[in-house]
């Protein structure tokens, strides 16, 4: 059954002729006769009586006209609705972010984004756990990963590549000795993640060593915690320099081992589905990367 053989039915009786149908929709004359002419031979009755001047529906071309019309007029709504919904920036955007990136970076974004459309609402669940957007409904999961994926259909985009450093409270420092080397400070207790290897880092030579994380004074997946503990002078953390940086400028906390470089944190983004991402989705990522710009160029000019 062709249905654009009902809508053109429709189009025809709506304008008043097929001539101008015709006009209206930019198609022949003739193939709009040929469409209603096929309808009526598939249904087996008359729709359209036709005369050189005036058409006049028969009662049960009146009778089909009145139920279909209504129907094609609603799928026409529903599809510019859909059309607008893959296009505004509305709804409610899910997200699940690690606390350290979810709280320093994804939370600023959107708190820029809620300010410029009033229409999007934004739900941020911080938990340090992987979850599969596609299973726990979200619009994008933020995530850490050290090694890849199973092939599950999730798209997996790289978002951000976060420096990390070393960092202590002063009377840490004063009660152990600042560390001049890993040697050093290895005798130092950590503050660390459930998921944490050993620390990567590249010493002023270029050569990559490993920090051994057993000696852990806490551990917890929870980045605010690990802070306050190296506040207090508890342990040794690595973090985001991002994360670090009021409490840095106040005295309250030093980097340690300055010249060596800690292992960035790769932040990748986890997509239900690579095709029809909302815009909602596609204007946070790119509000993040535009972020991401903005913070790497601060840091070239200072």
């Amino acid at each position: 059954m062709d249905w654009r053989d009902w809508e053109l039915f429709c189009e025809v009786v709506q304008h008043g002729g097929f001539s101008a149908a015709a006009r209206v929709l930019g198609h022949p004359k003739s193939s709009l006769s040929v469409a209603v002419q096929r309808l009526e031979s598939n249904l087996g009755l008359r729709l359209i009586e036709r005369t050189t001047r005036h058409l006049r529906l028969t009662d049960a071309g009146q009778t089909i006209y009145q139920r279909v019309r209504p129907l094609f007029i609603a799928l026409h709504d529903t599809h510019g609705e859909a059309l607008a919904m893959s296009s505004a920036i509305a709804g409610t955007l899910r997200i699940k972010a690690p606390y350290e990136f979810g709280a320093h970076h994804a939370g600023p974004v959107a708190c820029e984004l809620m300010g410029r459309y009033p229409d999007l609402v934004i739900r941020i669940d911080v938990e340090h756990e992987f979850v599969s957007p596609v299973a726990e409904n979200y619009d994008i999961v933020f995530a850490m990963l050290e090694a890849p994926l199973p092939s599950t259909g999730i798209v997996i985009r790289r978002v951000s590549s976060l420096e990390r450093g070393l960092f202590a409270a002063p009377t840490l420092l004063e009660r152990l000795d600042e560390p001049r080397t890993l040697e050093d400070l290895a005798k130092f207790p950590l503050l660390i993640g459930p998921s944490d290897t050993p620390w990567a880092l590249t010493t002023p030579a270029g050569v990559s060593e490993q920090l051994a994380v057993s000696n852990a004074r806490l551990v917890s997946s929870n980045a605010d915690i690990r802070l306050q503990a190296a506040l207090a002078g508890h342990g040794v953390l690595r973090v985001t320099a991002s994360y670090t940086k009021a409490a840095v400028a106040a005295g309250l906390l030093r980097r340690l081992l300055p010249d060596h470089v800690c292992e960035p944190l790769n932040v990748h983004a986890l997509l239900p589905a690579r095709q029809f991402v909302p815009a909602k989705v596609r204007c946070f990522l790119d509000a993040l990367e535009a972020q991401e710009r903005g913070g790497a160029a601060a840091q070239i000019e200072a």
